[in-house]
């Protein structure tokens, strides 16, 4: 190949391998990128899954509250007693609060749990993709 027809990227090998630095297997790198994608698109997955079941779990409070009210609507009769009136709203109430709190603290739990996995993905990932690139990295031979 004469000079005036090589690449750049050709240039740019040569030079690199007369002074010694690394070279790069591009394919293993290529593989490297596809996993990474690969574990993002799961750690996506499971992030997504996790806001559902959160999502899903908050519908259930609010409808168990919801039920609640209904239940408490029902057996109210206003032209009842006042101190019975009142210890029903406060029994109510305490249901309904007794209700947010475990459904806050499920929801929580979930979010928490789904983040952790997601993240782990990821970490988990970083981890095999430095050993790649470790690996994909060859000294060359001086000439």
């Amino acid at each position: 190949m004469t000079q005036e027809t090589k690449s750049y990227a050709d240039m740019l090998r040569e030079f690199g391998g007369g002074l010694g630095l690394p070279k790069l297997d591009v394919d293993k790198l290529v593989e490297a990128q596809q996993k990474n994608i690969d574990a993002l698109g799961q750690s996506a997955k499971v992030a997504v899954e996790g806001a559902q079941t959160v999502a899903r779990r908050q519908r259930a409070v609010l409808e168990a509250g919801l039920r609640e009210a209904s239940n408490l609507a029902r057996g109210f009769q206003p032209l009842g007693k006042l101190q019975d009136n009142f210890s029903l709203q406060t029994e109510f109430a305490k249901k309904v609060f007794e209700i947010a709190v475990k459904g806050a603290q499920e929801s929580a739990a979930t979010a928490k749990q789904s983040t952790g996995e997601a993240v782990k993905i990821i970490q988990d990932r970083v981890r095999e993709s430095f050993e790649e690139i470790r690996g994909s990295i060859t000294r060359s031979k001086s000439t």
